[in-house]
């Protein structure tokens, strides 16, 4: 790891560590949420995979969140698999089946945000937890 990356502040970690456990709960509430109004298929325009996956979310993103205060490197690895994956389909589900773009849906701009925060400060924070 870089040198300077040692050197990231308490208070640095924290704050990224706080946030981002309460977006991942967020998250996971919104897909809680879905399971128990929707079942397994709350999305009817999306295909079957996207919508496992998007109700698998219930979990992982609970158990990224659990992990994080734990203060595991696995949350926070999870978090950035959570992110990068969901980004993902996200963007294929706004571009490839709605036909949409990104201006006209904010909660894929809000997603892209978090994706950043989180994958661009988890080499920053990563030192600071306990395998």
């Amino acid at each position: 790891m870089i040198g300077w990356m040692h050197h990231t502040p308490r208070w640095t970690v924290i704050s990224v560590f706080g946030i981002a456990t309460v977006l991942l709960f967020v998250g996971a509430s919104t897909h809680i949420t879905d399971l128990f109004s929707h079942g397994l298929q709350p999305y009817d325009w999306a295909p079957g995979w996207l919508n496992l996956y998007w109700s698998s979310l219930a979990l992982f993103d609970t158990l990224a969140a659990v992990f994080l205060i734990w203060g595991k490197r696995r949350g926070i690895d999870l978090a950035c698999a959570i992110t990068a994956t969901d980004l993902a389909a996200n963007w294929h589900a706004v571009y490839g089946i709605q036909h949409s773009d990104f201006a006209a849906q904010p909660g894929l701009q809000r997603l892209t945000v978090f994706a950043a925060l989180v994958l661009g400060t988890a080499p920053f924070i990563r030192r600071h937890l306990t395998n």
